[in-house]
């Protein structure tokens, strides 16, 4: 009978110690299991960035290469019709900024790739309807955008340009440095570009339930006098130009409202 009860002991105690190492390979797997999704994003996310990466670079190169000197004389255009000397005063200078216009050129042309690829990273996690939604609101937003830069670019630009030379005239002699130049165009058309999306943030505020049509038609008196102030920082202080940048977005704003008045705010499902 002893022996009996130690047989019985020691099967109790082999089963407890199958039992343990069964449990520690149920919660490895588990594991497993839930680090599996995370590196299987995290690998898709580097490819994304691979190859979005590598097509900015074959776009540099081509660019660089094809169309870079077209590049800058369309960028400087302006100023030489003008009259004006454009200068370089360190000696990297003139090619560091040929660097800088072909990557921002680099990046424009090779956007195509680079959207595909951050379209096929989220797209499995989007249902059908919001797919839908997505591709609409991006294209709308990226017409908003390039619509914001055209219109920079051909109407206040111009005549930012014009106020400057004018006011400086009796002063002193304009010789632009090409960097400083090339930075300020960019610094005054992106702007534009990103004002321009005040209907598209509309819409996503109303649709995340932050805000709702009547609380923006009530205010609107506030964000027009907002507008016309972000108008006079932003351009060249005379009233053409700042009614150039505010005007249309005040347009803008009021396309939003009407917007936001027929956008329900997302249900919680």
């Amino acid at each position: 009978m002893f022996k009996k009860k130690k047989t019985d002991v020691k099967k109790a105690g082999e089963e407890k110690e199958l039992s343990r190492q069964d449990g520690q390979e149920q919660a490895l797997s588990a594991d497993d299991g839930s680090q599996a999704p995370l590196l299987t994003h995290l690998l898709a996310l580097r490819k994304v960035l691979f190859i979005s990466v590598l097509s900015v670079v074959i776009a540099f190169f081509l660019v660089y290469y094809l169309a870079i000197d077209y590049l800058m004389a369309w960028i400087t255009g302006p100023i030489v019709e003008r009259g004006i000397e454009i200068i370089y005063t360190a000696m990297s200078e003139a090619l560091v900024t040929k660097f800088k216009v072909g990557l921002i050129a680099a990046v424009i042309v090779a956007s195509p790739v680079i959207i595909g690829q951050i379209w096929g990273f989220i797209k499995p996690a989007l249902y059908p309807k919001e797919k839908k939604a997505f591709r609409i609101l991006f294209f709308i937003a990226l017409f908003l955008f390039l619509l914001g830069v055209t219109f920079c670019y051909m109407a206040v630009y111009l005549l930012a340009v014009d106020f400057f030379l004018v006011a400086g005239d009796q002063l002193a002699t304009p010789m632009l440095s090409i960097d400083k130049y090339v930075s300020f165009l960019f610094g005054f058309i992106v702007p534009f570009g990103i004002a321009f999306q005040l209907p598209v943030a509309l819409y996503l505020t109303t649709r995340m339930g932050w805000t709702n049509y009547k609380s923006l038609a009530s205010k609107r008196k506030f964000v027009i006098l907002g507008i016309f102030v972000l108008a006079a920082i932003l351009t060249p202080p005379d009233v053409v130009s700042q009614l150039a940048l505010g005007l249309p977005m005040i347009l803008l704003y009021e396309i939003g409202v009407q917007v936001c008045r027929i956008t329900k705010p997302r249900t919680r499902e």
